[in-house]
């Protein structure tokens, strides 16, 4: 029986988590949630799933929650330091860190310093403390299993070949619903229309990083600290289908995939099992009827987000955390309609460039980083 806490469960990852737990009661026990503001759904998974703890983001909605279940013997906490708890409960094995951009960076850090297993779907982790994250799991001995497919694709693979042997890593993309549009269709984009992925099922801020490929450049430096590589053995290819989930070039040409349907289940529960795998009754990929699969380069003139990407981690320093930030403010702004949809790649390239970079050493270095890009980005959004 592993124990875990998943923090942001009321979003899509967590609640395809919880749907993965329900399927193997004897396997998993839910001790800790976390969510940001979805009282409804947290209380629903609190009267199934009966956790020790729970968190949410604000005080008044802990409070609110605490008079809607002061039946059921919960532990109601808020905040950072609510999040925190539930990521470092002692009985816990695995956290699964579900939580959408830079507010997972903080309880995630903590349950590597606390010696969890960490199951990751928040890329922002990665990309804003990387070498920070890294260092602390290796000082640890704690293992970071990824749940983004992509990545768990990587793994996967990497399971089958010696490190030794990697050539290069080859990231596949779906392109978005926006992959052949012209630059007047993109101009015209509303945020329904850039909330219609073709394939996934994903929250809002992945979804719209989907549409501008910024989900994949995140993904990008993900996986460099993920799997120790050079920014350089990393390449982006347009996979419409998304089917194949990522590939491994070995050094002798050969060339490995992991293939499967786009349902995040799968890599949830490879991470929650491994190094087992389970019996998941569900869709299987029948390439016979899935036809083609194509592949094509992304055009970074149209979708300069990947190469923001690219320039941030060859850069260093504080760049990733200031790429990462103005995004999440750029993309925050478009939902709420304040900018544009092409804005939000203008938006994060000015902020970028008006940065000036400074190393980072430690948690505090990459927060004032976030603090300094938030600022800057919301200014280029009010000036919009």
């Amino acid at each position: 029986m592993k124990n875990i806490s998943i923090l942001g469960s009321t979003r899509s990852i967590g609640c395809n988590t919880l749907d993965i737990v329900a399927l193997f009661p004897e396997r998993f026990r839910v001790l800790g949630l976390s969510a940001c503001e979805n009282i409804e759904r947290l209380e629903a998974q609190i009267r199934r799933f009966r956790p020790a703890m729970v968190s949410l983001n604000s005080v008044k909605a802990a409070h609110v929650l605490k008079e809607r279940c002061g039946d059921l013997g919960v532990e109601i906490l808020s905040g950072v330091e609510g999040l925190i708890r539930v990521s470092t409960l002692p009985e816990v094995d695995v956290v699964v860190s579900a939580i959408a951009g830079s507010a997972g960076l903080i309880p995630t850090l903590s349950a590597v310093m606390a010696g969890k297993t960490v199951a990751l779907a928040n890329k922002e982790t990665m990309v804003m403390a990387g070498e920070i994250v890294t260092r602390e799991a290796e000082k640890k001995g704690v293992r970071i299993l990824p749940v983004d497919s992509e990545h768990s694709a990587i793994f996967q693979v990497m399971e089958c070949g010696r490190r030794e042997d990697l050539h290069k890593i080859i990231l596949t993309a779906s392109g978005g619903p926006f992959l052949n549009k012209s630059y007047e269709d993109r101009k015209r984009v509303t945020v329904e229309d850039a909330l219609k992925h073709p394939n996934w099922n994903m929250g809002a801020k992945v979804t719209i990083d989907s549409a501008t490929l910024m989900n994949k450049g995140l993904e990008v430096i993900e996986a460099k600290w993920l799997f120790d590589v050079s920014i350089n053995q990393i390449e982006v290819l347009i996979h419409p289908q998304s089917i194949i989930h990522s590939m491994v070039e070995f050094r002798d040409g050969s060339v490995l995939s992991q293939m499967g349907i786009p349902d995040m289940r799968i890599p949830i529960a490879y991470a929650l099992s491994y190094p087992e795998r389970l019996d998941l009754v569900m869709q299987r990929l029948d390439l016979a009827r899935t036809g083609m699969l194509t592949f094509e380069n992304p055009d970074i003139k149209k979708f300069p987000c990947l190469s923001y990407a690219y320039d941030a981690m060859k850069t260093g320093g504080s760049m990733p955390a200031v790429m990462n930030s103005s995004n999440e403010v750029a993309v925050a702004a478009f939902l709420h309609g304040r900018i544009g949809f092409l804005d939000i790649e203008r938006i994060v390239g000015d902020t970028m460039s008006g940065h000036t970079v400074k190393g980072v050493n430690n948690i505090e270095d990459v927060l004032m980083a976030d603090s300094w890009a938030r600022e800057e980005a919301e200014r280029l959004v009010e000036k919009n």
